[in-house]
């Protein structure tokens, strides 16, 4: 079996993750998300033992506007998928696409040592930069 180059979450992350209150209005979150040109932003965490969450278009497409739901009051917390699934930014992108593959889920966020956020990454992200030579 041939030697690979190991390839870190970090080195394939989407940095400068975009934050969300629990408490603001799927409307604020798509403008923040047209905006910032993301399509998932990270539920900020109540204090230190809380977990993040996370908002994607997707939980907006279906548990907003295809119910035909009001942006404006519906909050963040009623439509946010929690706790969202993390992944150190030292972990090999192999055991990374496995945890997601696992979950049946496309994108984690990604922490370092002390559980601060550092950026998303994708399935996408990881698929196209495996066995890619430097």
């Amino acid at each position: 079996m041939s030697e690979h180059e190991i390839v870190r979450v970090r080195d394939v992350m989407t940095p400068d993750v975009k934050t969300i209150d629990r408490m603001q209005t799927v409307a604020e979150a798509i403008e923040m998300m047209r905006h910032s040109g993301v399509s998932s932003l990270i539920v900020e965490r109540r204090n230190e033992n809380d977990e993040y969450g996370l908002i994607v278009v997707s939980d907006i497409a279906t548990k907003v506007i295809g119910p035909d739901k009001s942006p404006d009051r519906v909050n963040v917390y009623d439509v946010m998928t929690k706790p969202v699934i993390t992944v150190h930014e030292d972990m090999d992108i192999r055991y990374a696409v496995r945890l997601l593959g696992h979950f049946k889920i496309s994108r984690a966020l990604v922490i370092d040592q002390v559980r601060a956020p550092l950026g998303i990454v994708t399935l996408r992200d990881m698929v196209l930069r495996h066995g890619q030579s430097s």
